[in-house]
């Protein structure tokens, strides 16, 4: 047996974990916020836009449509889309651009809550389609990329180039759960790619104001994930499983799902469980959590609103969509309608 001195690490990676942060602070409640119903009966809303008119768009995944919310209550369907609709944004074209998870199977709850399940027994596969806002016409986009199917695109973001970042959470069964990615296309179907594979349900995606950063948020792990980019499509990767850096996570009983960005940065989560939003600076060091008490399944958020202060939330679990005045600006998104 011979004996030998090892090489020590090199500095560089002493500095790299010492720049690591090593603990997420504690999360600030701050007092429940006052709402309004804009609209009810909706069949689990989620993926909601701002319009230009004043109406905001929702899929509804357990309805398998695109329905459109107007100010006095009412409600329209814009397009019938099989599967399950969920993430839901406004295209360079002005179509909108809907992920879809393939549908779950869903449970009514004694109380009337509605709680979606494992994979629909009819499920064909994920996929990202566009809707021609005008004619209703539903057009899937894709459905694979590099030759492995989607299994359940949750939510997406469009770049200012005309390209969109997107999650797939993927599908569970009884008895197993699909791994997650984070994936990059252009509207016009001729490009997608895939960022980074073998995340844990990843769920809300959004990206920084200067477009250099994008962030995914985990369902079940409640981490909030941010990727430098570095090219159309393209993160900056390490060595290793681990990929991009965890911004915040602050355990207990706490899941993520979609989100949305403030003007500043800061990035807003909507929390279902605890029941609220969730927003958390860009370096991880403040955490505020605002509850929402009447329906624990806060799905989904957009800002809108003369002044972005606007805050539309999907209640899911009771079909509500809702507006609560926010204390500070969204981002304005690349593109309306």
């Amino acid at each position: 047996m011979s004996r030998e001195k090892r090489t020590p690490a090199p500095a560089s990676l002493y500095d790299a974990v010492k720049a690591t942060p090593v603990y997420t602070p504690p999360t600030t409640v701050v007092p429940a916020v006052n709402y309004r119903v804009i609209a009810e009966g909706l069949r689990f809303p989620e993926g909601p836009i701002v319009m230009n008119d004043g109406s905001v768009l929702v899929t509804e995944i357990q309805g398998q449509a695109l329905a459109k919310c107007w100010p006095d209550g009412t409600v329209e369907v814009v397009a019938d889309v099989p599967g399950g609709p969920n993430g839901a944004a406004i295209g360079p074209d002005g179509a909108c651009y809907v992920t879809n998870n393939g549908g779950f199977e869903f449970h009514t709850l004694p109380s009337g809550m509605v709680l979606p399940g494992h994979q629909a027994s009819d499920y064909k596969g994920g996929s990202i389609d566009r809707v021609d806002l005008k004619t209703g016409k539903v057009t899937r986009l894709y459905d694979t990329v590099n030759g492995h199917k989607l299994t359940g695109p949750n939510d997406l973001m469009f770049d200012r180039n005309g390209g969109f970042w997107f999650t797939d959470l993927g599908q569970g069964r009884a008895r197993e759960q699909d791994r997650g990615g984070l994936y990059y296309g252009r509207a016009d179907g001729s490009l997608v790619k895939e960022a980074v594979f073998g995340l844990l349900t990843p769920n809300g995606c959004g990206l920084s104001p200067d477009g250099k950063t994008v962030y995914a948020a985990e369902s079940m792990s409640a981490h909030l994930l941010a990727f430098d980019i570095v090219g159309e499509g393209e993160i900056a990767k390490v060595p290793g499983l681990f990929q991009g850096r965890t911004v915040a996570s602050p355990g207990g009983n706490t899941y993520w799902d979609s989100l949305a960005i403030e003007e500043d940065g800061s990035i807003v989560i909507a929390t279902p469980v605890k029941g609220g939003l969730t927003r958390i600076t860009p370096d991880g060091q403040t955490i505020e959590h605002t509850p929402i008490n009447t329906d624990f399944l806060a799905t989904n958020v957009a800002f809108g609103g003369p002044d972005m202060k606007t805050a539309y939330v999907t209640l899911s679990g009771l079909g509500q969509l809702i507006a609560i005045d926010w204390p500070r600006p969204g981002l304005k998104l690349a593109y309306t309608a």
